[in-house]
């Protein structure tokens, strides 16, 4: 787990900061926004710190694949690449081993 800044210009204060899986952190990048691939909308991303990620995303095949069932969801998914092939396999492997996926948000 890497820490990342969910807005890259508000510093290092706690409420700015969270941790974010490698793929993800590099992924977003200093981006705050991110296009809703069902509406082309640009939507800004997921926060950790003010949003409940069950209201946002949902797993499916057993926890392998993230879904965004909102639009916030969707653009955040999207932009984080959160279901690139890599990811899915690293989450296979951590259900087969007990660790995955998080119960609770």
């Amino acid at each position: 787990m890497e820490v990342e800044h969910i807005d890259p210009t508000g510093g290092d204060l706690l409420n700015n900061l969270c941790l974010a899986c490698g793929n993800c952190n590099r992924s977003k990048a200093v981006a705050t926004n991110g296009i809703d691939p069902e509406t082309g909308n640009e939507i800004i991303l997921f926060n950790p710190r003010t949003q409940h990620w069950s209201e946002h995303f949902v797993w499916i095949e057993n926890g392998i694949t993230i879904i965004g069932i909102t639009a916030v969801g969707r653009a955040t998914v999207h932009r984080l690449k959160m279901n690139r092939d890599i990811m899915r396999e690293a989450r296979a492997r951590w259900i087969t081993a007990g660790y995955h996926p998080p119960k609770d948000d």
